[in-house]
Formats: C-alpha cells, sequence, structure tokens
C-alpha cells in the first residue's frame, strides 16, 4: 500500500471519527418519549441513554397496586430507552453507510 493511499485511509478515518463525534454531541440533544397504561406513565430518554423525564398521572396511582405502576414506569422507561437507541444507532448506520465497524456493535454504548 502506498503511502499516498494510507494517507487517504487516514484522513477518512478521521473524517468519520469527527462525523461520529457530531452525531455524539447531537444525540445529547434528541430526546425518545414512550407511554405506557394508555398513556398513564410517559418516560422521555435522551439519546444518550439517559432518563430525562417521566410523568405519572395521578389516576394511575393507587396505593393498593404499587406493583402495577412500578410495571407501567419500567415498560415506559424501557420503550424510550430503546427508541433512544435506536434513533442514535440510525443516525450512526447513515454516517457508516450500514457498514457494522469492528468495536461499535452496541452504539448506544459509546454514548454514555
Amino acid at each position: 500500500m502506498s503511502k499516498k493511499m494510507l494517507g487517504n485511509i487516514m484522513k477518512e478515518a478521521q473524517k468519520m471519527q469527527a462525523e461520529m463525534a457530531r452525531v455524539q454531541e447531537e444525540a445529547k440533544q434528541k430526546t425518545a418519549e414512550a407511554t405506557a397504561g394508555g398513556g398513564m406513565v410517559t418516560v422521555v430518554a435522551s439519546g444518550t441513554g439517559e432518563i430525562v423525564s417521566v410523568k405519572i398521572e395521578k389516576e394511575v396511582v393507587d396505593p393498593e397496586d404499587v406493583e402495577m405502576l412500578q410495571d407501567l414506569i419500567m415498560a415506559a422507561s424501557n420503550e424510550a430507552l430503546r427508541r433512544a437507541q435506536e434513533m442514535v444507532n440510525e443516525e450512526m448506520s447513515k454516517l457508516t453507510g450500514g457498514m457494522q465497524l469492528p468495536g461499535l456493535g452496541d452504539l448506544g454504548s459509546l454514548l454514555k
């Protein structure tokens, strides 16, 4: 491989690295929302995999059935996190042209 070819490969790698950093930074500003229980529990997660808000309608708060509320919160949280990770993975996939790059199996984990 010639030095020129290697230099071009390195330039492309640096460009991709800069673009990945940009996508990661943008992910901090993006959110995904999910609900459970017919909208009784709403959870918003950031593109970095953090829960940024939880909204619980007072009608679903039953001291006699705390377990149901816990299940609704867990379901909404898991779905919001899944959607946020999917959103970030789609952005990264656009960047990489759908290629699976070694070491980038779970792109969402890079953003934490």
